[in-house]
Order: structure tokens, then C-alpha cells, then sequence
């Protein structure tokens, strides 16, 4: 069954304009990741409404092709500008630009683009292989077991963030308020709408996410104010000669096993949510440093430096959607907007995914394979051109985004409400970034709080009340209670081992 909807999926690309907009994601995908700022999660929120009208199977390709080509845009920035396009190609910086500085621009960006289709590929061929595992899985899980693995995946992401636990929390509390506001689906109690009749149905997802993600990076970009990178910067990126991208291609193929342990660190990486590429491209460049032989030479242009990053950072994209496909919980904030995506078509989040709708999630993962390459290959044709885009002043990129946005957002359902909604979620999602409150956790939490909820009354109703009992003599449900604990706590309990550590050390 899986292998035919594969080659289904595969085909359909050939048919009408699937491949017209696999391509256009493509090409955004490596625009929006080549300016710094933005990235795929702003990318993907834009396309919300604008996939409104296309047939699921177009959706996901439109969506693949800007996910699969993000990060390789992203590199393009760090190696020439020394500006990563986004966050997790902070790390390509390092050894990426000092070989632009060295005149061997091609070969870091020949590099780049050859690891990151490469690493693209190997997590893809992962997920593949979970996919059958993950649908025996989802099929031997119940009510209780679902609650408990929101609740796991909440405890996770907030955990996650380094040393933001208590922020974390936080903001998954205001997202799980943010979920429940409307009317309860089992009593038909409103709730927190404060007499608002617009708020009786919920708040709604598409205008939510476009408001956290595109409007707030908006608000950010537009107080910064100047263009996306500096001049000096720019004016340095117009004189390297782009040469030896060949070079690159086969140092990949020399340094394969930095290559294979990039992309497994970003698979595994990516498969834990909340930690993302960021997470996964510097553990495979530190890890890839500090095993290797001439490792005083990293930081100064060694290539093993670009290979190692890049490959995890694409790897990790195949990662994060195991948990996004077995259990409907978002591995990183472009799935979660993916299931805003698939919220849109009539796709509910959850377990039910991979059951009901197993055509789309192999049509995400063609277009996720087809991208990865394609991306590679324009960014190598392009990659001049897509630098001069930083030269655009902050001032026109911010109105073309805000309205296109708006635009979208008010399209779907024709009503002024959603775009006040968006503009005041962009708004809370900028206060977000400005204090440092992670918004993957608050997201996360408004996209599981319907699941967990009726979840939570199935096992009531089922149990007639004895829910704690009921969950106790369930060994699977025990289990996700003991992994939970054990999450939370984890932070506690690393912090107690360095101080017996530096106790033990004075």
C-alpha cells in the first residue's frame, strides 16, 4: 500500500501544474531563506490562505518545495554575507565564510548544496522506512494513550528550550487558553469569549499562525529598519568569484562519513520535538570538529565545516515529521504550520493522518525529495542573484509581506475579524521574540489543546470517571506517565549533576 501511493504521489507530479508549484516552492523557499529574518516558518505562514484553493496534493507540494529548499537558501547568506538566512545555518558561517574570504566561495556553496541534498534525502529515506512501524503504532493507541502523548509532547518542547523551562511552560499554558476559547465541544459551554460572538467558534488557526510567525517577524524587521544585510557585507559578496563548485560536489563524496553522521544527528535531532535544525546543525558541527584530526583548522575554511552543518540541518526535515505523521504532534514550527496547512483541506492533526489521508504525507515526501535536489541545483544556477535580494530595504519587504498576509487571511472566509485577529496575534507573537518566550511551544500547545481535550473526555466518558484508574492499568499509558515525569524533571536533574560535578571538582 505504501510503496503504490508512493509512485501515485510520485506521478501525480508529472500532472497538470503539480510540478508548476512544487517548483514555485522551490523558488520561495530559497528566496525567503536567503534573506535573514524570515526563513520557512514566515514562508509557509504566507501560504496558508494562498492554498486554499489548490487540491490537497498541490498543497503539499506547494509546501514541500519551500520546506525542502529553506535551508539551503539560508546557507547561500551565511557563506557569501556571513549572514545566516536562518538560524540553524548559523553554524555554515564558521568555515563557510572564511572559504568565501579565501576565493573558494564555490566550493563551500558546491559543498553546501550537494550535503544539504544529500542529508535531505537520507532523513527522507528514514521516514519512509518509520512510516509502516509508525501506522502499527498509531493503530494499538487509545484515548488515553493520545492524551498522554500531548501532554508528553508539550513536557518535551517546553524542556527543550535551553533554560527557558518556566517561559516554556508559559507559553504553552497561553496556547492551551488560546485552544479552548469557544465553545466546549462536549457541553456546548463558551468559554473566555468575553460576549464576543466571534470567538464562539475558537480562534481560528490560519489567521492565528499567520499573525505568530509572518506579522511578527514583520514587526521586527520594520523596527530594525535599513536593508536585510549591510553594505560592506554586500559590496565584499560582489567581488568573490563563485568558481569551484565542482570541487565542492565531490568533497562531499571524499568526506562521506561527515556527511552520514551529519545526517543521522539531524534525523534523530529532528525527530525530538521543539529542539529543530539550529539544535542539530551545531551538535553535528561540533561533534564533526571535535572527533576529526585537523581540528585546529576548523574555523578557518575547512569544508568538513559546511558538509557537517548543512547535511543535519536538511536531514533533520525527514526527522521532524515522524512525530508529526505517527502522532500529530508538530517536530519543529514549519510542521506546525504544515498542520495548519492540512487544517485548512479539511486534514485533522492527530494520529488519524497517516491512516486517512496517507496520499498527502507521500505527496509531502516527494515533494520534500524533489525539492531537496531541486533546490540544490537552482541555488548552484542562482545563487549571484539570490544574494542581491539582501540588498532590498526592509521598508518594501515589510508592506509586500503584511499585505499579502492580511490579504490571504481576509480571502478565506471574507471577514475583517480574522485580519484583526492576525494583526493582534502578530502583536503577541513579536512580544514573544522581543522577551524571549519560545512561540513553537505556544503554537504547539494551541494546535494539540482540541486533541487533548476530547482525548481527555473519551477517557472520561470510557472510564466512567475513574480516568487515573483506568490510565493506571494500561501499561502503554503508564509508560507516557513515566516518560512525562521524567522530562520534566530532566532539566532538575542535569542541573543537580553539574553541581555534584563542581562540588566534586573544588
Amino acid at each position: 500500500m505504501g510503496l503504490d501511493t508512493l509512485i501515485d504521489a510520485s506521478l501525480a507530479i508529472l500532472n497538470g501544474g503539480s510540478l508548476a508549484y512544487l517548483a514555485a516552492g522551490v523558488l520561495l523557499g530559497l528566496t525567503f531563506g536567503v534573506i535573514p529574518g524570515l526563513g520557512g516558518t514566515t514562508a509557509l505562514a504566507l501560504l496558508i490562505p494562498v492554498t486554499y484553493t489548490l487540491a490537497p496534493l498541490d498543497a503539499m507540494y506547494l509546501a514541500g518545495g519551500v520546506m525542502g529548499a529553506t535551508s539551503f537558501g539560508g546557507s547561500i547568506s551565511a557563506i557569501l554575507l556571513n549572514t545566516p538566512g536562518t538560524a540553524p545555518n548559523a553554524a555554515t558561517t564558521f568555515d563557510g565564510y572564511p572559504l568565501a574570504r579565501q576565493g573558494k566561495a564555490g566550493l563551500a556553496i558546491g559543498a553546501s548544496a550537494t550535503s544539504s541534498a544529500l542529508g535531505g534525502l537520507i532523513g527522507l529515506f528514514t521516514l519512509l522506512l518509520f512510516i509502516p512501524v509508525a501506522r502499527e503504532v498509531v493503530l494499538s493507541f487509545g484515548s488515553s494513550e493520545f492524551f498522554l502523548l500531548t501532554i508528553l509532547g508539550l513536557a518535551a518542547i517546553a524542556v527543550s528550550v535551553k533554560g527557558k523551562l518556566l517561559r516554556g511552560l508559559v507559553a504553552a499554558c497561553l496556547g492551551l487558553l488560546i485552544a479552548f476559547t469557544g465553545a466546549n465541544q462536549f457541553n456546548g459551554h463558551t468559554r473566555f469569549t468575553g460576549g464576543i460572538d466571534y470567538l464562539w467558534d475558537g480562534i481560528p488557526l490560519v489567521p492565528a499562525l499567520t499573525g505568530l510567525f509572518a506579522i511578527s517577524q514583520m514587526i521586527e524587521l520594520a523596527l530594525k529598519g535599513g536593508s536585510v544585510a549591510d553594505e560592506a557585507s554586500r559590496l565584499e559578496a560582489a567581488k568573490m568569484k563563485i568558481s569551484g563548485v565542482g570541487e565542492g560536489i565531490f568533497a562531499v563524496f571524499r568526506n562521506w562519513p561527515v556527511l552520514l553522521r551529519g545526517s543521522v544527528i539531524g534525523t534523530l535531532i529532528g525527530a525530538i520535538p521543539g529542539l529543530g535544525g539550529t539544535v542539530a546543525a551545531f551538535l553535528s558541527y561540533s561533534s564533526t570538529a571535535q572527533t576529526a584530526k585537523d581540528r585546529e583548522t576548523f574555523g578557518k575554511g575547512n569544508i568538513k565545516g559546511v558538509i557537517a552543518p548543512e547535511s543535519a540541518n536538511n536531514a533533520k526535515d525527514g526527522g521532524s515529521l515522524i512525530p508529526t505523521v505517527a502522532f500529530g504532534i508538530p517536530g519543529s514550527a514549519e510542521t506546525a504550520i504544515f498542520l495548519g496547512i492540512l487544517v485548512l483541506h479539511g486534514i485533522e492533526p492527530g494520529p488519524q493522518i497517516l491512516l486517512q489521508n496517507e496520499k498527502e504525507i507521500y505527496g509531502l515526501i516527494v515533494a520534500l525529495t524533489a525539492s531537496a535536489v531541486g533546490a540544490s541545483i537552482l541555488g548552484l544556477i542562482f545563487a549571484r542573484l539570490l544574494v542581491l535580494i539582501t540588498r532590498i530595504d526592509v521598508n518594501i519587504v515589510v508592506p509586500v509581506v503584511v499585505t499579502l498576509s492580511l490579504t490571504g487571511v481576509y480571502v478565506l472566509e471574507g471577514r475583517m475579524a480574522d485580519v484583526l485577529c492576525a494583526l493582534l496575534m502578530g502583536i503577541l507573537g513579536y512580544l514573544m521574540i522581543r522577551f524571549d518566550y519560545p512561540r513553537l511551544t505556544l503554537v504547539i500547545a494551541f494546535v494539540l489543546g482540541e486533541i487533548a481535550e476530547r482525548s481527555f473526555h473519551q477517557v472520561r466518558l470510557i472510564s466512567d470517571g475513574q480516568v487515573v484508574e483506568y490510565m493506571l492499568s494500561r501499561p502503554v499509558s503508564v509508560l507516557l506517565i513515566l516518560a512525562t515525569v521524567v522530562t520534566f524533571f530532566l532539566p532538575a536533574m542535569r542541573k543537580l549533576r553539574w553541581w555534584r560535578q563542581t562540588g566534586t571538582a573544588e
